[in-house]
């Protein structure tokens, strides 16, 4: 069977950040590839460079040493104008509190995106009433945030990125703040964006259930990929990709 293409690249990746005289290395030689319509998770405890590695790939960040590639394009060679657009158009984030507007509704909150990409009102109504409904928060469109729950609120936050045309989804710790059933519903529906719609994701989290959702699992501690696992470890033999030695 074909692999499908690689959406984004890091290649040889390391990120250092400057602290007073010392200089701390939140990224450390990370190869990695993830391919069109592939779920990859990455685990590890609370600061391991997990939420570095997704802003790298969204061009929120640049890499001190090697490179990171999205559909084939140098992330470090864009100029801003470029990197918006890339933002708009191949990458949508799923973060772990939210990010709504708490004086637009439901529906609003998911339309901001569209609107911002100057899609047409009749374009953007179809979209935001197609994505309510894939994540069941149709009845739900006309509340504003501080009505929801904390799991409607997430499912709103998803709708968000899944009414725009971005082939890759990055989720930061979009389980964090729901319990485990809630956690469930979120991680298939992400699951469902890969295996229905072809979209890539790449997810960050500290659960090692959530992170089992993926294809392929890796596991980062201080920077470096340790440990790679292909598909569900809870469901069948755990195949070792990588392992440090």
């Amino acid at each position: 069977m074909k692999e499908s293409a690689p959406i984004i690249q890091f290649e040889a990746v390391s990120k250092c950040h400057a602290q007073g005289a010392q200089a701390v290395w939140a990224v450390r030689n990370v190869s990695l590839v993830v391919r069109a319509g592939e779920f990859v998770s990455i685990t590890g405890p609370s600061g391991s460079g997990k939420t570095t590695l997704l802003n790298l790939a969204a061009g929120l960040d640049v890499p001190t040493q090697g490179e990171v590639l999205v559909e084939g394009r140098s992330v470090r060679a864009m100029s801003s104008s470029q990197l918006a657009r890339m933002r708009r158009e191949t990458i949508a984030f799923i973060f772990q509190f939210f990010n709504l507007l708490s004086c637009l509704t439901a529906e609003q909150n998911v339309a901001v995106p569209l609107r911002a990409s100057g899609m047409s009102r009749g374009e953007v109504a179809r979209r935001v009433r197609a994505a309510l409904e894939v994540v069941g928060m149709s009845h739900r469109a006309g509340h504003h945030p501080e009505e929801l729950s904390g799991g409607e609120l997430q499912r709103v936050a998803i709708a968000r990125a899944f009414a725009t045309d971005a082939r890759v989804l990055l989720a930061d710790e979009p389980t964090g703040n729901l319990d485990s059933l809630r956690g469930e519903d979120v991680l298939e529906l992400l699951k469902q964006a890969c295996e229905r719609q072809g979209r890539s994701v790449l997810l960050v989290t500290h659960d090692l259930r959530a992170g089992a959702y993926g294809d392929r699992m890796l596991t980062l501690r201080d920077g470096e990929i340790v440990d790679e696992v292909e598909g569900a470890p809870a469901g069948g033999q755990v195949i070792h990709l990588r392992r440090r030695q």
